[in-house]
């Protein structure tokens, strides 16, 4: 096990230099930069620009430097600590995203655990009471949830909300808490807003883990050793636990890979549409805009965290499920 360990972290150092790589050529591949876009938009209002004063902002914000030099003195700082200057903010990358780290981190943990706790007795009633009239309509409604996309469901709640209700559903906190720092009025303002963007954040999560709740535990519950503990008189409901279910818990535990990266992307699409503050948006309009550092250290983070998750994931499963084991079938 240490050395799979060793190896993965070993694996780790190339992967994450061939990502930045690509990552900062993606976003080098629309023409201009971000100085080109704000001059454009700055003309098209009326605005006059003098040459000299172009030169010295591309000076300042080193966009005179070749592409490799560039990426090279954002790798620099990235090894530092340094995630490099936000051109849209005027400040640090680190304090954009971290004004809007918490709440992207309470979204997406609760969410997280709205999932589960909803999606596990549900999977396992259904596996348990299989081809049922209550079987049946809980497939189609996850069919539903898996069909049905995250930011449009966002966008038919907030028109009924608004339309019927008079209510406005977007937001994470009260207008008087924005930009302001976190207290517990606050938090306790965020805790009221929150339910709305988990439930439908969390709606196809939710159906597809059922699903594979449901297809794993079917698949375990036909196996010989669930025949033979029965036979032997052992509690259906032990007989249940012991062992079928640990072994069907396997998508729970891989969905923690995905944990982790949700805290930099923060479900974008359904952020942008909610108008909730999360680093989601954030990283929209850095793509947008082309304001490279931001929008790089973002997606960077967003592949540091996809890694490390990837093999916490893989250390838990084998931990949980003795069939998996490293190194073709041998523990280490």
């Amino acid at each position: 096990m240490l050395r799979y360990v060793i190896h993965r972290l070993l694996v780790m150092i190339p992967t994450l230099l061939a990502i930045s790589v690509i990552t900062f050529i993606i976003i080098q591949l629309p023409p201009g930069d971000f100085l080109s876009a704000q001059l454009a938009e700055m003309r098209a209002q009326g605005e006059q620009i003098q040459g000299g004063k172009i030169d010295y902002l591309r000076q300042l914000y080193g966009l005179d430097r070749p592409v490799w030099e560039q990426y090279l003195y954002w790798l620099w700082g990235l090894l530092h600590g340094d995630l490099g200057w936000s051109f849209e903010y005027d400040r640090p990358v680190t304090e954009v995203i971290g004004d809007r780290f918490f709440l992207t981190f309470v979204l997406a943990f609760t969410t997280v655990l709205v999932t589960w706790a909803i999606a596990f007795p549900i999977g396992i009633y259904s596996a348990t009471h299989k081809y049922t009239w209550s079987d049946h309509g809980l497939t189609f409604l996850g069919f539903l949830g898996l069909a049905t996309p995250n930011f449009l469901l966002a966008l038919v709640l907030q028109y009924y909300a608004n339309v019927y209700l008079g209510l406005s559903i977007g937001g994470l906190v009260d207008a008087e808490f924005i930009d302001q720092p976190m207290s517990w009025a606050k938090f306790l303002s965020v805790l009221q807003h929150l339910w709305i963007p988990v439930l439908i954040i969390g709606t196809a999560g939710t159906a597809g883990m059922i699903r594979r709740l449901r297809a794993n535990l079917l698949d375990e519950l036909r196996k010989p050793y669930v025949v033979t503990a029965k036979a032997k008189g052992l509690p259906p409901g032990r007989a249940l636990v012991k062992y079928p279910l640990r072994m069907a818990l396997n998508p729970f535990i891989a969905d923690i890979g995905n944990l982790l990266p949700e805290l930099i992307s923060g479900a974008a699409l359904v952020s942008v549409v909610l108008s909730l503050p999360t680093n989601g948006p954030v990283l929209v309009r850095a793509l947008q805009t082309q304001d490279m550092y931001l929008a790089g250290s973002m997606l960077m983070l967003e592949a540091i965290l996809v890694v490390v998750g990837v093999l916490v994931s893989d250390l838990l499963l084998a931990w949980l499920d003795p069939r998996i084991r490293f190194g073709g079938g041998q523990a280490r």
